[in-house]
């Protein structure tokens, strides 16, 4: 056995292994029994919000936060929306089958209920810096919410161990740099190292303005950024439109039945397509992994569902539309089972439809999501670094020094897989298994915190939806903000 064979079996069999899978999915369908499956009833509201939020009729100027509530969710759907969309999927299909697409819309619909829950929580619990600003995540209801609150300090202490270890990982294995190298490496004949550095160096220059001017960034790209990966992938697969229904049936009967894109290949079990599906879901929706809440906790709202509701959107867009048109687009044009793998198969499917003039647009694309991803992660890490150094004499000095190396190491992981000549598959097992331990600790405390999420979902009913009766003692923040963090 390689050594890559035995990443493989630790990463499918025990980290990403049905003891994860069953607490995700449990947890998802746990908190939609509890809510009335609101990601399904609630879908209008959310969506009517969302609306709201992007025409500016639901402005809070004067409340706490870095980012107004569109920016945020801008940043975080931007974060979402990019490699996992496009390489992550094809990934999937190469490892997983074309069964692994129907398991990650079965967890996207679960996905939704729990990016709402944490993302509440996350706003909840959050909390302000010296310059006022707001920050929060999965470490700080951990702490608040577990720790201090129901006295748990040795779960808080392990969870959040867990969480922020695994979550810095991130730091030296990040996937985005490696994606972008490769598409844009194989559409323009150039080197990866090549194309690393030159997105590298923008990189540098998006993160410099800080968050506040991500935020602006990403309000202007992404809504674009959706709209021309959208009408494209739309206009290949409506001229490939009588393949549809046979993709459609593929995509259900490998599901239960096991499809591999190469015979022999490992995506044949019906488990790993579960597990591999559940995986690429939540890489590219980021439901339970607890990323999203770390930048929209830093918006500017007066209720934490409010900001909640958005999770539920992000999902349906990252998920249900945009990985949904990647995968019919690769199924259609008979190029899930081309041998391809990664964004590589992306652009197979695209030139098979478009011809090369596709090609060369996909990759610009790419690079661009890219981009946005790569600084949503950076912005994420962030507060997990602030937490765990909380006030310091060298808390500047830190965080400088971690904004001017952060993308080092994901120019440092294309070199090393252009020298090792390892595939994208190989390259996506290592991004696996750096999600897996926060996943896993965030859920829990998901698990955990349920009752103080569902005691804010029935006050926002109660004080927007005029569903029961508006409770005074729900404290709407943890920490009053503004002078006030209880109902009125």
């Amino acid at each position: 056995m390689t050594t890559i064979d035995l990443i493989s079996v630790i990463v499918w069999d025990y980290m990403w292994g049905m003891p994860l899978v069953l607490v995700i999915l449990s947890a998802g369908l746990y908190l939609s029994l509890r809510t009335g499956f609101f990601q399904v009833t609630g879908f209008r509201v959310a969506m009517r919000h969302a609306i709201e939020k992007v025409r500016g009729q639901d402005r809070e100027k004067n409340r706490i936060g870095i980012l107004s509530s569109i920016e945020a969710t801008s940043m975080a759907l931007g974060t979402t929306i990019g490699v996992g969309n496009i390489g992550g999927v094809a990934t999937a299909i190469a490892t997983g089958g074309p069964g692994a697409v129907f398991w990650m819309w079965g967890a996207a619909l679960f996905g939704m209920i729990i990016k709402m829950a944490e993302i509440t929580l996350a706003v909840h619990y959050r909390s302000k810096d010296e310059n006022d600003e707001a920050y929060g995540g999965p470490n700080y209801y951990i702490k608040k919410g577990i720790g201090i609150e129901r006295g748990m300090r040795g779960v808080y202490k392990v969870l959040s161990f867990i969480f922020a270890f695994g979550f810095l990982t991130g730091y030296f294995i990040n996937i985005q740099t490696y994606t972008v190298s490769e598409a844009v490496a194989n559409t323009f004949e150039f080197s990866p190292m090549t194309v690393g550095v030159v997105y590298t160096a923008a990189l540098y220059m998006m993160i410099g303005g800080g968050m506040k001017t991500l935020g602006r960034i990403a309000l202007a790209i992404v809504p674009f950024m959706c709209v021309f990966y959208i009408a494209g992938s739309l206009f290949v697969i409506v001229r490939n439109l009588p393949e549809i229904p046979s993709a459609l049936a593929l995509i259900c009967k490998s599901a239960f039945t096991g499809t591999a894109a190469l015979g022999g290949f490992m995506g044949a079990a019906v488990t790993q397509a579960i597990k591999v599906g559940l995986a690429r879901s939540v890489f590219s929706n980021e439901a339970g992994w607890g990323s999203a809440p770390m930048i929209h906790a830093s918006a500017k709202v007066d209720h934490p569902v409010k900001q909640g509701l958005m999770g539920i959107v992000e999902v349906f867009i990252d998920t249900f539309v945009i990985c949904t048109v990647t995968c019919l687009l690769i199924i259609v044009t008979g190029q899930w089972s081309s041998g391809a793998d990664g964004a590589t198969l992306a652009l197979a499917a695209f030139e098979t439809g478009m011809g090369r003039f596709g090609r060369i647009v996909l990759a610009l694309g790419v690079f661009i999501f890219g981009l946005t991803t790569s600084s949503g992660v950076y912005a994420q890490i962030e507060v997990v670094v602030r937490y765990l150094i909380g006030e310091t004499l060298w808390k500047r000095a830190i965080l400088s020094f971690y904004k001017w190396t952060y993308p080092i190491p994901s120019l440092a992981l294309v070199y090393i897989a252009v020298y090792m000549e390892y595939p994208g598959t190989t390259v996506w097992l290592f991004s696996d298994a750096s999600t897996a331990l926060p996943i896993f600790a965030n859920v829990v405390a998901l698990w955990i915190l349920a009752p103080k999420f569902v005691a804010l979902f029935r006050d926002y009913k109660a004080r927007y939806m005029g569903i029961g009766k508006v409770d005074p003692d729900v404290a709407v923040f943890y920490e009053p903000e503004d002078g006030s963090g209880r109902s009125a």
